[in-house]
């Protein structure tokens, strides 16, 4: 593609549209959400037992636990397979709103994600 910017002015800004923004784009439109986030599964619990993120936030679980852990959401929207030592999971929230979960196979391993715009 060739094209040519005639003004100093709309380089700037056409620069400024292709980057983050500390959180706002050029236009002044909220930046994507974060793209990923780690929770850690040790010592039978999950760190962070309570994770903030905004919609559209890919959140991934890993086993770093000896033994074998699942990830599963108390209102059914998500649901990992049995985790062996350095498996993952990963699931995106889409939609805002309080997530807790649990591991099936230890029903008192209990966390939480939380989604706010």
């Amino acid at each position: 593609m060739n094209f040519s910017v005639r003004s100093p002015m709309l380089a700037v800004i056409f620069l400024a549209g292709a980057s983050d923004l500390g959180g706002v784009s050029a236009f002044g439109a909220p930046a994507a959400a974060q793209s990923a986030t780690m929770v850690h599964i040790a010592n039978f619990t999950f760190s962070p037992p309570t994770l903030t993120v905004r919609p559209g936030t890919t959140v991934t679980w890993v086993n770093d636990d000896d033994i074998p852990h699942t990830v599963v959401a108390t209102d059914g929207s998500f649901k990992s397979k049995v985790l062996d030592t350095g498996d993952r999971f990963s699931f995106t929230f889409a939609k805002t709103g309080q997530f807790g979960y649990f591991c099936s196979l230890h029903p008192h391993m209990t966390a939480k994600v939380v989604v706010r715009a």
